[in-house]
């Protein structure tokens, strides 16, 4: 194992990664809500500066990711209870393709099956959905192949709809499980204990490389984690992070093989502390956001087995307004943004110490769960009422306020706005936006 060293030598060496100006997965190129455009929009309207509207079936939480000339998003048609894998053209926004995947879109009125975003390679694209659901296309819309992991391992156990976004890296395919070890209300496997899982698999195939099985002490509520995979660390030594169950961990992504784990954010083992942001790196530390109003820790990774508080950079008690229950903060120009959503305020937080150097308060009376797009000196937001908030990453200022959406039957605008080739992607209740110039 190295010292954080080789953390901060992988975020700096990121932006030297040839990907263009494509957004493969749910956190971008680098996997940490930022990208290296230049030139978005900093002002537009329903109708002005848009390059394209398309209309969707069915409000969800998944973002789209681009490549190339292609935009692919998960969705739902709720007339006919259908989940939905949808290619769209980014330079019209015509469907190039679309296809049913599962009959039944939720389990509860809070969310849908949905809210995983698909990750691409340019070569192929996979969705993963909330009911187990696994599927992966080539460009061109043709099936590869279809796995269910409900089926496999049991029914996910979680009080809510489940939702993690699958990982592209390295030439592997990865997802995690992080759920209830016993069932609750009648969901997860009834003839034994359900097991918490980080799965890889062959891409092109669905093949499984292999499945590691993922203990925790924590209890009922606390066991279930909705975070994606991230990974960190300079070329040959990446590691994964996986965030949940009252832990983060660090595998190694060829074997999945833990190499190391801290948590020390729950000691008492409540047990409703789920965990929805996923880990994000940045200058030498990793962030980890706790549930429900906790800090926020930022860890200098290295070491093997159990960590303990010595491998902490620092912790965010004296400031209210650094946590974040539900979004993923964005590293950017050095420092973290993080966006509490239980507060109505956003931060921008130097990333060696922990300093707030800004934070304001967010625009509206509605709440902001989609995580932050931070890129061109911009900090982007959306809120349930499909509000989107442009702040400059400077000093905090707010630039724009529009107003995207007209909500309707209580349902909420959830996805985080994503960029790629100078343009914004949008996702509304019934419409994904392009923002920006028309392409070519």
């Amino acid at each position: 194992m190295r010292t954080s060293a080789a953390l901060a030598w992988f975020v700096a060496t990121l932006a030297c990664v040839s990907y263009g100006s494509e957004w493969p997965q749910w956190r971008g190129p680098f996997f940490n809500g930022t990208t290296d455009e230049a030139g978005l929009p900093a002002s537009w309207s329903r109708t002005e500066h848009v390059a394209w509207v398309a209309d969707l079936a069915g409000a969800a939480a998944s973002t789209p990711v681009v490549w190339g000339d292609r935009v692919f998003l998960s969705g739902i048609d709720g007339p006919r209870d259908m989940l939905l894998a949808i290619c769209l053209d980014r330079g019209t926004g015509r469907v190039l393709w679309q296809h049913d995947v599962a009959q039944g879109i939720r389990k509860d009125d809070r969310s849908n099956y949905a809210s995983g975003s698909p990750a691409t390679d340019g070569k192929l694209v996979a969705f993963f959905y909330g009911n187990g659901r696994l599927v992966c296309f080539d460009v061109e819309g043709g099936e590869l192949w279809t796995r269910d992991l409900a089926r496999e391992f049991g029914e996910f156990a979680f009080q809510w709809t489940f939702s993690s976004s699958p990982l592209l890296f390295q030439d592997r395919l990865y997802v995690q499980v992080l759920q209830r070890d016993v069932a609750v209300e009648g969901r997860g496997r009834a003839d034994g204990m359900n097991e918490s899982y980080l799965l890889a698999m062959e891409p092109r195939t669905g093949k499984t490389l292999w499945r590691h099985v993922r203990p925790s002490k924590a209890v009922a509520e606390s066991q279930e984690s909705y975070a994606t995979p991230i990974p960190f660390g300079k070329s040959g030594e990446e590691q994964l992070l996986v965030a949940g169950g009252d832990v983060l961990t660090g595998h190694d992504p060829a074997t999945g093989r833990e190499l190391w784990r801290w948590g020390s954010w729950n000691p008492q083992r409540i047990g409703h502390w789920r965990l929805v942001p996923s880990p994000v790196g940045g200058a030498g530390v990793v962030l980890l956001c706790a549930p429900k109003r906790e800090p926020v820790y930022a860890l200098k990774v290295g070491g093997a087995g159990e960590l303990d508080d010595q491998c902490l950079a620092w912790v965010s008690r004296e400031s209210r307004a650094v946590t974040a229950d539900v979004p993923t903060p964005a590293f950017y120009d050095g420092d973290f943004f993080v966006l509490n959503d239980l507060r109505g305020e956003l931060s921008r937080v130097e990333a060696a110490t922990g300093k707030v150097k800004w934070s304001i308060r967010t625009p509206g009376r509605s709440k902001y769960e989609a995580s932050p797009l931070a890129a061109d000196g911009k900090i982007y937001l959306i809120n349930f009422d499909g509000e989107v908030s442009v702040v400059r990453a400077s000093d905090g200022q707010l630039q724009a306020t529009i107003a995207m959406d007209e909500p309707v039957d209580g349902e909420k605008s959830r996805a985080s706005i994503i960029a790629a080739h100078g343009q914004l992607l949008i996702r509304t209740t019934r419409k994904l936006y392009c923002v920006g110039p028309k392409a070519p």
